[in-house]
């Protein structure tokens, strides 16, 4: 299932929406399984706080996320442990498919030098990362206190009782494979909050630090942005368990699971080339516009509708309504889709 991912998008002409730099996102990211109640193989107690599996997903393109990789792991299994080897399988795929930059993205469950070295040496010179630093020991007390003290200290106040200072420091120190070193960029944010949201005052001030480290030259808040765009993932885990009804998997075996997801990324992929190459046209027959239409959408406007497909001296025909709305989209589709012959002949035609 693997080796038609590739091939897949580049035969349905997939398009790969940049961001503000040129760089086509390619984010990273674990989501959980809940098949509470089960004694399938692999089950364990997740970081979302039930039983289940903890599946590891890549989605490139920002609006549209088709997915590279979607790889089944035990409950247990930590963000980072074997996820190198991912990426040396996910961003070969990721060049194949443009030939424009890769901004790889992922949250602080990733944040290890070696998953950076991995993306940059697999990347060769492509591929730039952005990713959640990781505080650990850090003394956030101790630095907010430093930058109350600093009279240079830039605040910025969204509203009263809240006040966010951002700076950049220099991150750690990379030496790749072929003697390469780089230098990574960390960008800090401090917030402190003396009133809560629901107006509570607050004898002592609560703060937080939140960070970042990239490979990126762009400006402090480009950088947030960049990274706040991320979140756009969280719809297409959603989409597998939902759209897909994935979220208890069928089988008692960890490899027939594993099998089961793999399917489930190539038809994911189907139903969003369709939906993105489809549903976005002058010929729709939706109700408003969108920059991507969800898998449910898709099956219902144009999965589950009505048509016979007959065999007549060697053609495979599919026979639409007369008034079917979706007739003009499928052979606009059919027409793009075997230009070069791809697949064997096949008739559309309304009765």
């Amino acid at each position: 299932m693997r080796s038609l991912r590739v091939p897949l998008l580049k035969r349905g002409r997939a398009h790969f929406s940049p961001v503000i730099t040129g760089h086509v996102p390619l984010d990273l990211d674990v989501f959980c399984l809940d098949n509470s109640d089960s004694k399938k193989e692999g089950v364990g107690r997740t970081y979302a706080g039930y039983d289940g599996f903890a599946p590891i997903a890549a989605y490139l393109g920002g609006e549209a996320g088709y997915c590279l990789a979607l790889e089944l792991r035990d409950g247990t299994q930590h963000s980072a442990k074997e996820t190198q080897y991912v990426l040396e399988r996910v961003i070969p795929r990721a060049r194949a498919l443009t030939s424009a930059p890769i901004l790889l993205r992922w949250d602080s469950g990733f944040d290890s030098e070696r998953m950076f070295v991995t993306a940059l040496e697999q990347g060769q010179g492509r591929v730039d990362v952005l990713g959640t630093w990781n505080p650990r020991s850090f003394d956030v007390e101790g630095c907010a206190a430093d930058k109350r003290a600093d009279a240079t200290t830039a605040w910025v106040s969204p509203h009263e009782g809240k006040r966010i200072t951002t700076w950049e420091t220099q991150g750690r120190m990379l030496t790749l494979a072929d003697g390469r070193s780089v230098r990574l960029r960390r960008i800090l944010r401090l917030t402190e909050r003396t009133i809560k949201a629901d107006g509570t005052a607050l004898l002592f001030p609560e703060v937080e630090i939140d960070g970042w480290e990239t490979t990126l030259a762009e400006p402090i808040e480009t950088i947030i942005a960049l990274y706040q765009d991320h979140g756009t993932h969280e719809q297409f885990h959603s989409e597998f368990k939902s759209d897909l009804d994935l979220e208890r998997l069928p089988s008692g075996k960890f490899n027939t699971n594993a099998l089961v997801l793999s399917l489930a990324a190539v038809a994911y992929n189907f139903l969003r080339l369709i939906g993105q190459q489809a549903l976005l046209g002058k010929d729709v027959p939706l109700r408003h516009p969108v920059k991507r239409r969800r898998l449910k959408t898709v099956m219902q406007e144009m999965m589950r509708i009505a048509a016979q497909r007959t065999l007549h001296a060697r053609r495979v025909t599919l026979n639409f309504d007369r008034h079917c709305p979706v007739f003009k989209v499928w052979r606009t589709l059919y027409v793009t889709w075997t230009a070069d012959d791809w697949l064997p002949p096949v008739a559309a035609r309304c009765t």
